[in-house]
């Protein structure tokens, strides 16, 4: 696998962004401790190739466990997102046993899903089309937004086929059970105001702004003190069965974050009305 680690070609506030671009992948590394990943391979509407996928697992693994990474967003190169798993590839087996197939699928699934090893918030752009497993991507980001116009939708009952990449999962954990049945059963696409009121998404940005608006919210969460930022991310991320535990973790959460220098910080500045300057300490 070959990159290219150098300064973005631009100038003003991103000159300082390093990108390292991998097939069908672009990594941006911020200054301000935001990657932004890339699907870069738009002559396919960013469909999910054997290359992209192995630069995708070498991207997060990159990432894993640098402390430099206080947010990841993901978007896609052009005008689709993501959409989905590249279909001669999917379709390509015919004859294979259903064993086979499952052995080929479920590795698929993984690679994609492991950006859920990263214990930062990740951020999923929505700037095109977010179909299938493209959408299963953004739904296992912590926060989704999307350009006005984008369609989002897994219909794979459509393409005649189960739905996969945790589908049945991730969908009714981010809109609910009643949604996801609607959305799973019927294949349809939504966008926009709907989205949002499904939860799908966040916020709706235009997408003459989308980039810039993505990535401010993007530095927003990267300003906040790194500590307090991961603990909170991993404990929406595994849910608490009822309210006692809850408790429970942040009890134990909370005066970890108490003990840094990083409250003291975010309580001093607040006592002197500035930004505070946060050093993951």
């Amino acid at each position: 696998m070959t990159s290219d680690a150098s300064p973005a070609p631009n100038s003003g506030p991103n000159s300082d962004v390093r990108v390292e671009q991998l097939p069908h992948l672009r990594v941006e590394r911020h200054p301000d401790g935001v990657v932004v990943l890339v699907l870069d391979n738009p002559d396919q509407r960013n469909a999910m190739s054997p290359e992209m996928t192995s630069s995708w697992v070498a991207a997060v693994d990159a990432l894993v466990g640098d402390r430099s990474v206080r947010v990841v967003l993901v978007r896609g190169e052009g005008t689709a997102f993501c959409s989905g798993g590249d279909q001669r590839w999917i379709a390509s087996e015919p004859g294979a046993s259903v064993d086979a197939l499952r052995d080929r699928m479920l590795p698929f699934y993984r690679s994609w899903l492991s950006l859920r090893r990263l214990d930062v918030p990740t951020i999923a752009a929505v700037n095109g089309p977010a179909i299938g497993a493209g959408l299963c991507v953004a739904l296992a980001c912590d926060l989704r937004y999307a350009a006005r116009g984008a369609r989002l939708g897994a219909p794979f009952v459509s393409l005649g086929m189960h739905p996969g990449m945790a589908a049945t999962h991730l969908l009714p954990d981010v809109v609910g059970p009643a949604h996801a049945r609607d959305l799973l059963l019927t294949g349809r696409l939504v966008a926009d105001e709907e989205a949002v009121a499904l939860g799908l998404v966040s916020r709706i940005f235009e997408p003459a702004t989308f980039v810039d608006d993505a990535l401010g919210v993007a530095r927003q969460v990267a300003a906040t003190a790194p500590l307090p930022s991961r603990l909170t991310t991993l404990a929406l991320r595994q849910g608490h069965r009822d309210l006692e535990a809850a408790l429970q973790w942040e009890a134990m959460a909370q005066p970890i974050t108490l003990a840094t220098e990083d409250l003291q910080e975010g309580i001093a500045a607040a006592r002197e009305r500035r930004t505070p300057v946060f050093r993951g300490v």
